[in-house]
């Protein structure tokens, strides 16, 4: 699959948080987004997502030299951030197995070992409501980047964890990146700089 921007832009009231962004996304390739905080980095992610509509321009999903209708996107993509919220009267297992009804998981691995690869094997009939900040986010990075969809979208993915947690989310992305294209929305170079194809500087695209 590839995206194509052409002409997109953001405004809130009067001020454009991004404007004038034309770029082509390639299947297979990661594209770090980058900017200070309030940069509109974030808002760009949500843009090429599809979860927040640009004020100007569009995109094309392509697939197979055919365009994708905006409102079947959904079904190709999965993403993090830190504004998802998980379900937190599920347990751990329910959480999975509810989740990947909807998405399926690499041919290499079982619904049954997940926990395990999330590093919460003893949590997995644990409520969400009494994870840690930082066990809620490898929930949330697990969901998002095992999910077998051609794009995937992550924003501040090492939020809340720590240096044991944030090799675990390196050494995750590496194994199942394949051939994703993936965005993440980071002023942390740490989060990208060992796989990204490109790095997109978001305030060149502000208001001109």
């Amino acid at each position: 699959m590839d995206l194509i921007c052409k002409n997109l832009g953001k405004r809130y009231g009067l001020n454009w948080i991004v404007k004038g962004f034309d770029h082509s996304f390639k299947q297979g390739n990661t594209y770090a987004i980058t900017g200070p905080n309030g940069s509109g980095k974030s808002t760009l992610l949500q843009i090429l997502a599809g979860n927040v509509m640009p004020s100007r321009g569009h995109i094309d999903y392509i697939q197979n030299d055919k365009k994708i209708p905006d409102y079947k996107i959904f079904k190709s993509l999965s993403i993090c951030t830190p504004y998802l919220e998980l379900i937190e009267e599920y347990t751990l297992d329910e959480m999975l197995e509810f989740h990947f009804k909807f998405k399926s998981l690499p041919e290499s691995i079982l619904l049954k070992e997940l926990p395990e690869k999330l590093m919460l094997g003893n949590e997995r009939n644990k409520f969400l409501k009494n994870f840690s900040s930082g066990m809620k986010q490898r929930v949330k990075l697990g969901l998002s980047i095992l999910s077998n969809t051609e794009l995937l979208f992550l924003d501040e993915p090492g939020s809340n964890l720590d240096k044991n947690s944030f090799n675990w989310y390196l050494n995750l992305i590496q194994e199942f990146k394949g051939n994703k294209m993936i965005f993440i929305a980071s002023n942390q170079e740490s989060e990208y700089r060992d796989f990204a194809s490109e790095v997109i500087d978001v305030t060149q695209f502000k208001d001109q």
